[in-house]
């Protein structure tokens, strides 16, 4: 009997340690479960680890000392006593494990695959915490051999969720391989699709959306949802959503290690591709901004020969991209031609921006004008529209039909997006991912609106090295803008560095660890008539 009690505790623990490492999980999850990336977000984050597990630790010690006395004085089971000690943790183990959290951001997705892999992690904790009870009975009294197992499950838990990633690795692969593989048949079985890739390393999601509601005009059109930018994410997308009569595929490819972007090609196949930028985006996985453009370039790669490119030629990473291609029809678009760079083939003039979106007169090469007018915010989108105007171009749309588009593309989640409020208070999100770039342009736009300037920022986070200058940088730019600057998490230091450097007044600085903080700020000091930009937003895996 009392091996059977010894099983219903080890399920219970394995139960409990599933529960309390939902944390982990998440964050394997928004690591596109990637172990090496995993690892690192754990040395990140080993303090608070750490302490919520000897939390947990502590807590169970004192129950179960507590309960000792209990069950010998009622001569029940050795094993009852780790059963009921286990139980009456649980509490504890939510609370110093998980810790209580906001809501998440982006929340844990139960896919099949988070499903598969909490079934291993929960046969590993049963597995860790069977075996060290048998081998501990033998040096400890049995009756705490339960316990000492379940915190060695508990404190180890990092290492288990790795292991379990580790164990599911074959299994995944042959899933993978064979939605893949299913995702290509169909696509195949499609012989008159017009097959588009977008990579940058800004600018992607926005592009889609616009060469999406541009070719919507004339092609039935099918655009990747959301940010689905990876092959997981692009499989799921054809194999799930895309309609079987659509005329056009706009495929958004994503990327964080070199070759990223070729394999995503492998999957598409695409006939044209548009670049959107090249940026120091990841650069702690791709270490130098020569990988990123070498691994943007692959979408270039992958094109059939006599396949279309269009680069932006006031980015120069791509006009090197431009100059270097050969065997593709390729065109230039920018609303500038940078000096020495060969003539664009679509431009923009007469532009002017505002809060409410843009104006502007668009212009090919053979001197045909279109006027049109954007919802979208800022003066780089113009840069986005003119490359979706050259791919539309290219497939034979008139100008008059891609200003009708244009006039029709929404902002996009997240990206300069006008909030409504109620309250007299202009709020502009453009919490997603944001890059030194992608602030230039949010602070351009903010000097844009009249009343008081507020942001709301964590800073550039993902930069390796130049994550501490960059925000120093950052810190310098938003002086000459902002009238408060609240500056959130990690990187607030460097950026109220560069602040002051720049001469900005101290008081008008705050600074808070998290957004719910920056909340409690906004809801007492801002005012009717002012503006708040949100720039850029720390993933859930990089707080707490």
């Amino acid at each position: 009997m009392d091996f059977a009690y010894l099983v219903a505790a080890c399920l219970l623990q394995g139960g409990l340690g599933l529960f309390a490492s939902i944390g982990m999980v998440h964050a394997y999850q928004l690591e596109s479960y990637h172990l090496p990336q995993y690892c690192r977000w754990v040395r990140e984050h080993r303090t608070a680890l750490w302490r919520r597990s000897a939390g947990c630790f502590a807590a169970m010690l004192v129950i179960q000392c507590v309960l000792a006395a209990v069950m010998t004085w009622l001569a029940a089971p050795e094993w009852f006593l780790g059963v009921l000690a286990l139980g009456a943790a649980a509490p504890w183990v939510v609370d110093f494990l998980l810790g209580r959290k906001r809501p998440a951001k982006k929340p844990l997705v139960y896919t099949a695959r988070i499903k598969r892999f909490l079934l291993g992690l929960g046969l590993v904790l049963f597995a860790v915490s069977l075996g060290a009870s048998l081998l501990l009975r033998f040096v400890i009294p049995s009756q705490w051999a339960l316990s000492a197992a379940g915190w060695l499950a508990f404190l180890g838990m990092p290492f288990w969720v790795l292991a379990a990633g580790r164990i599911m690795e074959p299994l995944e692969d042959a899933v993978k391989r064979h939605y893949y593989r299913d995702a290509q048949r169909r696509l195949r079985e499609m012989p008159g699709l017009i097959r588009i890739g977008i990579t940058g390393s800004y600018g992607k999601t926005s592009c889609k959306v616009i060469l999406g509601a541009i070719l919507s005009e004339k092609f039935r059109t099918f655009i990747t949802p959301h940010s689905y930018n990876t092959p997981m994410g692009v499989t799921r997308a054809v194999r799930e959503m895309m309609p079987p009569d659509t005329q056009v595929f706009v495929a958004e490819m994503g990327a964080r290690h070199v070759g990223d972007i070729r394999e995503m090609c492998d999957l598409v196949s695409p006939v044209m591709g548009l670049i959107t930028s090249v940026g120091p985006q990841h650069m702690e996985t791709f270490h130098t901004l020569e990988n990123i453009a070498a691994t943007k370039y692959e979408l270039i790669e992958s094109l059939p020969q006599g396949g279309f490119c269009a680069f932006p030629a006031e980015n120069p990473y791509c006009l090197q991209m431009y100059l270097r291609t050969q065997d593709r029809e390729k065109v230039l678009f920018g609303i500038q031609r940078p000096e020495g760079a060969p003539e664009l083939s679509i431009w923009a003039e007469d532009i002017a921006v505002g809060p409410q979106g843009a104006t502007f007169t668009l212009v090919d090469a053979a001197g045909q004008r279109a006027d049109c007018r954007s919802q979208l915010l800022g003066r780089h989108n113009i840069t986005n529209i003119l490359g979706c105007a050259a791919m539309a171009r290219h497939l034979g749309m008139t100008l008059e039909e891609i200003a009708r588009g244009i006039a029709k593309a929404p902002p996009v989640e997240h990206r300069l997006q006008l909030l409504p409020t109620g309250n007299g208070v202009t709020v502009i999100d453009d919490a997603f991912n944001a890059s030194p770039d992608g602030t230039r342009a949010a602070l351009e736009v903010l000097a844009g609106f009249p009343g008081r300037k507020i942001i709301v920022t964590p800073g550039l986070v993902e930069l390796g090295d130049r994550e501490e200058p960059e925000n120093e940088d950052f810190g310098r730019r938003m002086a000459s803008v902002v009238d408060l600057a609240i500056l959130v998490a990690r990187n607030g230091e460097a950026m109220e560095r560069g602040l002051l450097q720049a001469g900005y007044p101290r008081e008008q600085i705050v600074r808070v660890p998290s957004l719910a903080e920056a909340s409690v700020v906004l809801g007492r000091t801002t005012r009717i008539g002012d503006v708040v930009l949100f720039e850029n937003d720390l993933p859930d895996h990089y707080e707490g």
